[in-house]
């Protein structure tokens, strides 16, 4: 598995994941390198997708 590397933009947008001490920048490269899939965009997978996203998870 290559190594993901976060730009200056997603260390500024991610700076608060970045912060927490069981999180950090390990936690954070982890969540870009995931992927995520999604059934359904009702009710829940609509915000839930905007949430992920918002997370930085890298394919949804």
């Amino acid at each position: 598995m290559r190594e993901v590397q976060l730009s200056n933009e997603e260390i500024a947008r991610y700076s608060r994941h970045l912060i927490l001490p069981e999180f950090g920048m390990a936690g954070q490269r982890r969540i870009k390198q995931g992927s995520v899939l999604l059934i359904g965009t009702g009710g829940l997978g609509s915000p839930l997708a905007l949430y992920l996203a918002a997370a930085g998870v890298g394919h949804i």
